[in-house]
């Protein structure tokens, strides 16, 4: 009895080692988002680590960090800054509409309407890229494109996911005996909250060789030279 309690492979120590693997991402996520531009990396590096969690695969959580994290720096880095300046633009627009353009008007209110609809698909298409770039090999537009087409086509996804990353964020921020929890797993546990969704959506978009029709669409695969799934 003593044996199968203090093995490794019992559920409870492998639950209790994923959140241990959850700190250590905390600290190398904070540690390479530093200057800020490397930010889109180290959230890649993270998704490729939480993915693998949540699928029970074995391996090395700091090396597989860095080896994501080095491997899609360039293309993560240019997608990353495209999201800041549009992020950027966008929420300019809508602070000017709400706060200095404040007379009311169908313009004022056109505008905001438009604005808030860009607001909302720059959140979901920041939420589905990382992962994607974690998971799959694509140029930045297909990826970018990829990240927008899967966020509205698994909308309701989207929503559960936003939802729960609201509610563990809010609850670390309104109950004081959570706020550790914050500070000791920070943002690589809403990835890995997260990830139990993007690897059932991720595995849809990966057919058995038997089981692929050359004839059906999939949007991860219409470019198959540049569209591998990493290992």
């Amino acid at each position: 009895m003593l044996s199968s309690l203090f093995n490794y492979d019992n559920p409870v120590w492998r639950f209790i080692g994923k959140f241990f693997d959850v700190m250590i991402l905390n600290l190398l996520w904070v540690v390479c988002s530093i200057p800020i531009v490397t930010m889109g990396a180290s959230t890649t590096a993270v998704y490729y680590v939480t993915m693998k969690l949540v699928r029970d695969e074995d391996g090395p959580t700091i090396r597989s960090f860095f080896k994501s994290f080095k491997e899609n720096f360039k293309q993560a880095t240019i997608i990353w800054l495209i999201l800041m300046v549009i992020g950027a633009i966008i929420g300019f627009d809508l602070y000017f509409f709400m706060r200095v353009q404040t007379e009311s008007s169908t313009v004022r209110t056109v505008m905001m309407a438009i604005f808030l609809a860009f607001g909302i698909i720059w959140i979901c298409v920041t939420l589905f890229v990382f992962p994607l770039q974690a998971k799959f090999y694509n140029p930045v537009k297909r990826t970018l494109f990829n990240a927008f087409f899967m966020s509205i086509r698994h909308f309701f996804h989207s929503v559960g996911m936003l939802a729960i990353d609201v509610l563990l964020v809010a609850a670390g921020l309104l109950v004081p005996m959570l706020a550790a929890l914050v500070f000791l797993f920070g943002f690589p546990l809403l990835a890995y909250a997260n990830s139990f969704f993007f690897v059932g959506i991720f595995d849809k978009y990966i057919p058995k060789k038997e089981e692929r029709d050359d004839d059906e669409f999939h949007p991860l695969e219409d470019e198959p030279a540049e569209q591998q799934p990493e290992e």
